[in-house]
Parts: structure tokens; C-alpha cells; sequence
């Protein structure tokens, strides 16, 4: 049986779980399921101050309990959400087939952050799964979310890593583990999709009130809240994916019931960063005919942008032919704002300052040389930045034309050579979580129980833009290889 903690709370438990408040069709009340023998793995300290959680308490064997979901802290209301999704284009009923949601800390802001346990066994929604997770995948999304946060991507985070001394079974015998995943929400379009489709228009109101009373009770609802929650939603999506695209970011499954309403980047499975550029760039090994390509990312995003807004037609207007009208009109305003955040984001990358409209001209000329030659993508822009394109760069036909017509442009304005470099510096990481060092983190972490290979990447991923000396081992691309990279989802 799960036991509850000490109410004397040293580890600076503030948990509430305001979700729990919905009616009970959205989720079902659950406690994990116990493991044998937690270990702690890996902390995420300076996450842990941020909510306001003592890292030390979490380090003892209560602490460890608790991540594990062997113990509930006070004020936790353990809680498996119900969603849908198009899964590859294809509806379905979904929801947390591996995870509950122990509820939502207050940190010392007074900032609400879900606390969710990944891979805390079987829930009604498990479809035959076991409810579990292994240790390389969780791991794997420590990682990347961290590298993200590092980038300055909005994403949900990881505070830690437990194994459970329990296997689970993949292709092979794996050895279990159990993510603590944070994140403002895990409020998917696939909620509203399972609301939408299956529950009332009432409980689809109370869940639209809910979402905009939690993550936008700060902007301006005017005449209607509704589409003001479909505008904020676009705005978020256009202005996260456009940061996906600046960094050569794959998610690799951007089914709706990936997409978070907060703007946030959620459910790290076959997601990876792009090596050589090229827009059909897939990782995931089930993505067999591109859909989810990092070229595609930013219409699927409005894709999926649309299944959201079918949901709120009910709130939007009693007409539904008026409702589809006031939705496509916010609709729109996607590809006009993804293109302006992609656009703005590459002239940074550049050390452009000004606006032009020969930019995109500029951009695209230098993504297709990049495309034609198998350039690095996140070494092309760090060469840039650090002067070195004449040694590096100059070898590759037609390169030396587009870098005399970047040359020009960065003389209007006249700008200093040290601002442009600053300004070039913060939009091109130096590193990125580079796939092969992924891989041989997880190795030595998973098959040889050495942490020390992933603490070493975390560290120079902490501060990607720092163009450090210990950063640049990290930077290089891979050795060449025959075997394409894939990635899995894990469960």
C-alpha cells in the first residue's frame, strides 16, 4: 500500500491539485503503483530550489519514496488524466497510460507547476500496456528537456530519475525507471479533443475556463474568452515551433495529444536534433512516410492548431457556421505569426537588426546551399559566428556569393562588429545535445551504471550560447556512418 508522508514536510511539499476540481469525467483518481527498490538515479537540484523543494530531503529514502510513487506527499491528489489525439492523422481514445499527475506545487512565486510520475504503472488508460518505463528513454528525456530549457525553449522539465530495481519488458528484459516530469500543465488539444467528443458542452466550458483561468489569466479575454483561448494557443504554438526550427529540433510525434495548450514542448519519445540539414529529416522509427519531418513541423502545427479550434466551436458562437468563421479568422493568424518569429530568429542568427524585405531571400539562399552541400546546421551558423567562415566555409561552391551579399546586408544598419557578434552569439548555441553524445551518455549510464559521461553533457548544455572551451568536443558532428539514426518511443 502507498503510504502518505509526514506531515512535518521537510522537503517544502506545497502541492494542491486544482485539476482534481474538474468534473471527474477528465481524469480518474488512482495512486502510482509501489515499486520494490527505488534508487535514485539522477536530481535535477536547481530545478528542485526553483519549486521550492528541498534537494536534500529528496536525496533521503522518503524523498526517493515519493519519486518512486511509493509514498504520496501531503496535499497530493494523485490523478491519471483522460485525453484524446490524432495519433499520425488518426483519432483515438488516449489518455495517461503511464503516468499520474501527483498534483501541482506552488513554488515560492506562486508559480502552479505539475508534478506528474512517468512510468508509475498501469492506469484504466494503460490499453493493455504495463504501465511502465525504462531507464534508458526516461533518462534520454532528461536530457533533452533540460537542453531545451538551456536553449530557451519553453518545455516541461525533469526533476529526477529513479530506477525501481523492477524490469519491464521491451524487445529485451530493460531495467525500470520513473521520471518526475514538470511542467506548467499537461493540458493537451487532446483533452479538449476527449471532452469535445465524448463528455458535454458544460464540462468542455468548465475545461476552457479552467485553461484560460490558469495559463492566460493575465491577457486581456475581450468580448470573448474562447477565441481569445484559440488566439493565445496559435500565438504559443507559432512562436514555440518557430524556436524548434531555429535550432534544427525534431519532435518526432506531433500528435494533438503532444500538443500543450501552456506553449510548451511536452512528451520527449522519438524527438532529436537535426545533424546535416535537410527539411525531410526524420528520426522516429515510426514515422515511416515523413509526416512529422522537421520541414512539416510548422504546418502540422497548424494542423493541429485547427483540431484544437473544432473543439471550441460549442463556445465560440450558437451558429456554428458563424463559430467555424470566427475560428478560421484566428486561424489564420498562425503561418502570419510562425513566419515573423522564423523569420526574426534567422536574422538574429545572422546579426541582422533591421528589417528587410530581401531577409527571406537571404535565409533561403543559405538553407538551400546548406541542403545542397550536407552542411551542419547548428555548425554553419556557429562557424558564422565565430568569424571562421573563410577557413571552414569557403571550400563549398557558391557559398563565397551569399557571404558577400551577407556582408553587404550587415552594413545597413551600420552596426558594430560587437554587437552584431553578441547578438549572434545568444541566437546560435554553441552546442546542442548532439545525438551520437546522447547515445553514449545512455550507454555508460544504462549498460556500465556511469553517470559520469551524462553529468559532462549536462554541464555544457546548461549554458549552450556560452561558446566555452569545454563546449567544443561537444560541438563536432558525428563520424560518418552508413546507419542512419533513429529513435524510439520508449514504450
Amino acid at each position: 500500500m502507498t503510504n502518505t508522508l509526514d506531515p512535518s514536510n521537510k522537503a517544502g511539499w506545497k502541492l494542491e491539485n486544482s485539476y482534481a476540481k474538474l468534473p471527474e469525467t477528465l481524469y480518474t483518481r488512482l495512486n502510482p503503483r509501489p515499486v520494490s527498490s527505488p534508487q535514485l538515479v539522477v536530481l535535477n537540484k536547481a530545478l528542485a530550489e526553483a519549486l521550492g523543494i528541498n534537494p536534500e530531503a529528496l536525496e533521503s529514502e522518503e524523498g526517493i519514496e515519493v519519486l518512486a510513487g511509493n509514498r504520496i506527499p501531503e496535499g497530493a491528489e494523485p490523478i491519471a488524466q483522460a485525453y484524446a489525439g490524432h495519433q499520425f492523422g488518426h483519432f483515438t481514445m488516449l489518455g495517461d497510460g503511464r503516468a499520474v499527475l501527483l498534483g501541482e506545487q506552488i513554488t515560492p512565486e506562486g508559480k502552479r507547476m505539475d508534478l506528474q510520475l512517468k512510468g508509475s504503472g498501469q492506469t484504466p488508460y494503460s490499453r493493455q500496456g504495463d504501465g511502465r518505463a525504462a531507464l534508458g528513454p526516461m533518462l534520454r528525456e532528461y536530457i533533452i528537456s533540460e537542453a531545451m530549457h538551456g536553449l530557451g525553449i519553453a518545455t516541461s522539465r525533469s526533476l529526477a530519475v529513479v530506477s525501481t530495481g523492477e524490469p519491464v519488458l521491451r524487445e529485451q528484459r530493460l531495467t525500470g525507471a520513473i521520471l518526475s516530469r514538470v511542467a506548467s500543465s499537461h493540458i493537451r488539444v487532446g483533452t479538449f479533443q476527449y471532452v469535445a467528443k465524448w463528455d458535454t458542452v458544460d464540462h468542455l466550458k468548465k475545461l476552457a475556463d479552467y485553461t484560460w483561468d490558469r495559463h492566460f489569466s493575465n491577457r486581456d479575454p475581450g468580448d470573448n474568452r474562447y477565441l481569445s483561448l484559440l488566439r493565445e494557443a496559435v500565438k504559443g504554438q507559432a512562436e514555440l515551433i518557430s524556436k524548434w526550427q531555429l535550432v534544427g529540433f525534431i519532435h518526432g510525434v506531433m500528435n494533438t495529444d503532444n500538443i500543450a495548450i501552456s506553449g510548451e514542448t511536452i512528451d520527449y519519445g522519438p524527438c532529436a536534433f537535426m545533424d546535416t540539414y535537410h527539411p525531410s529529416t526524420v528520426f522516429s522509427s515510426i514515422d515511416y512516410y515523413g509526416r512529422y519531418a522537421y520541414g512539416n513541423q510548422p504546418s502540422i502545427g497548424g494542423w493541429d492548431l485547427s483540431r484544437f479550434a473544432e473543439t471550441l466551436l460549442p463556445l465560440l458562437h450558437q451558429e456554428e457556421k458563424k463559430a467555424i468563421e470566427m475560428a478560421q479568422e484566428v486561424l489564420s493568424e498562425y503561418t502570419v505569426l510562425f513566419r515573423k518569429h522564423w523569420l526574426d530568429g534567422f536574422r538574429n542568427k545572422l546579426g541582422i537588426f533591421d528589417e528587410d524585405a530581401q531577409d527571406v531571400k537571404l535565409v533561403e539562399d543559405l538553407l538551400q546551399l546548406m541542403e545542397k552541400n550536407k552542411m551542419d546546421f547548428s555548425n554553419t551558423f556557429r562557424t558564422l559566428t565565430l568569424g571562421k567562415e573563410e577557413e571552414e566555409l569557403f571550400g563549398v561552391p557558391e557559398f563565397e556569393k551569399w557571404h558577400r551579399s551577407w556582408k553587404e546586408r550587415l552594413e545597413s544598419p551600420k552596426q558594430s562588429k560587437e554587437a552584431i557578434k553578441a547578438l549572434m552569439r545568444k541566437s546560435n548555441p554553441s552546442v546542442i545535445p548532439r545525438n551520437h553524445r546522447v547515445e553514449e551518455a545512455l550507454v555508460a549510464a544504462v549498460n556500465e551504471q556511469d553517470l559520469s559521461v551524462m553529468e559532462e553533457l549536462l554541464e555544457v548544455l546548461r549554458n549552450p550560447y556560452a561558446y566555452t572551451q569545454e563546449q567544443e568536443k561537444f560541438a563536432q558532428g558525428p563520424s560518418s556512418s552508413s546507419k542512419p539514426y533513429q529513435t524510439y518511443c520508449g514504450t
